[in-house]
């Protein structure tokens, strides 16, 4: 793994518009734009590098799926903040029956400097971004800039061939992709236009509308899009813990169709994902897997020994860009936040190349692992202000 300084392309912010890419640019604190898409720089890697990575991010996947039937068989989803009686059931439902529900991709963040193990900070599996630029204008780069490089990227036609295969579990009618109005920079608008792009391909009819613009029919209890048709099934880029707790998180419940023919709606990611993007699944793991050359040891109750060790990272359960996340070096006074429930993981610094930052983002299709997209930041913690770089097998 090495980073490469190089000139960009003369119009790269036209070029990578479209192609999706239409948030180029990054606002900072000083009102100045600056790039999100980078490629002043890029990464390289070898390909037994990235086979052992692919190799790493699948056991990840699978240890993450065996930790999520220990929280539903352990019947712990008190330790994840989901309290609610009618929740933990259905969630648990959703887990059970997952094999007749839709379930598409998700984005293990990985610590990785190409001379040891790779790290696991955390796992996305239900509302995962920077998939658009993953997936398409850093293979378009890479074609004009190293033609016969290869890269690490089968996302869109992983994505394409998933709905394929998914597409006799959906409901009869339209699949909906619903997006928020609250999105400013076009980030979520954009990741649901490309999966919609890539349902229709697979031969799915589709709709889109905003999840603001869904609306709820009290005659027929049942949830309809801006043109009064029910709303059969959904991928929305919305956290489930928004869905659930917004002012129609009830009838979210009391409708959702969790396979086996019962309720209205099926919702795509479907509820299990729950377990794999709250932060408590990083302490559920290393429970189950002590040791793993893969994980950091992380806990619930507190940073342990890490506190005079090697230090630790607060992560509030839930949350997106690195908001609420603290860093602390070994031998500061432990704590444990009041009123907000965090996963104490170990401090493991991001690798430094020249000065940045770096983060990999690998994804995952269904099973398996299908790209890899990488940030800089300028500062520990990968935040809203992060670039994404492009990057080749040599």
């Amino acid at each position: 793994m090495r980073r490469h300084t190089i000139e960009p392309r003369p119009g790269w912010q036209q070029t990578v518009e479209e192609q999706g890419l239409v948030y180029p640019l990054t606002r900072h604190p000083d009102g100045s734009l600056r790039p999100y898409w980078d490629e002043s720089a890029y990464y390289s890697f070898t390909l037994p590098e990235v086979e052992a990575l692919e190799e790493v991010v699948e056991e990840l996947h699978a240890m993450c799926l065996a930790a999520a039937a220990h929280i539903v068989e352990r019947d712990r989803f008190a330790e994840l903040g989901i309290t609610d009686p009618k929740l933990v059931s259905l969630v648990a439902e959703s887990w059970r029956r997952r094999a007749e529900l839709p379930s598409l991709y998700g984005r293990f963040d990985l610590r990785y400097d190409g001379t040891g193990p790779a790290k696991m900070l955390e796992y996305n599996a239900d509302t995962p971004t920077s998939l658009v630029e993953a997936a398409s204008p850093q293979w378009f780069w890479m074609e004009e800039r190293f033609p016969g490089a290869d890269q690490w990227n089968s996302l869109h036609e992983r994505l394409v061939e998933a709905w394929r295969r998914q597409a006799p579990l959906l409901p009869p009618g339209p699949l909906h992709f619903a997006h928020s109005d609250g999105d400013e920079l076009g980030e979520d608008l954009m990741t649901v236009a490309y999966l919609r792009e890539t349902a229709q391909q697979a031969g799915i009819d589709t709709e889109a509308l905003s999840v603001e613009r869904i609306g709820w029919d009290r005659l027929s209890r049942r949830f309809v899009d801006d043109r009064l048709r029910f709303i059969r099934s959904c991928f929305k880029l919305y956290p489930w813990e928004w869905l659930t707790t917004d002012r129609f998180g009830g009838h979210v419940l009391d409708t959702l169709d969790n396979g086996g023919g019962t309720g209205t709606t099926c919702w795509i990611e479907p509820a299990w994902k729950m377990l794999l993007s709250n932060k408590a699944l990083l302490a559920v793991l290393w429970e189950l897997y002590p040791g793993h050359p893969n994980l950091l040891p992380a806990y619930l109750d507190g940073p342990r020994e890490l506190a005079t060790t090697a230090g630790w990272v607060a992560k509030p359960l839930l949350g997106r860009e690195g908001a609420g996340v603290t860093l602390h070096e070994a031998g500061t006074e432990p704590f444990v936040r009041d009123g907000e429930a965090c996963c104490y993981q170990e401090l493991a610094p991001l690798p430094d190349f020249d000065g940045n930052r770096v983060v990999l983002g690998a994804w995952v299709v269904e099973d398996e692992a299908a790209g890899l997209g990488i940030r800089e930041s300028a500062g520990p913690v990968t935040d809203e202000y992060a670039r994404f770089l492009p990057h080749v097998i040599l």
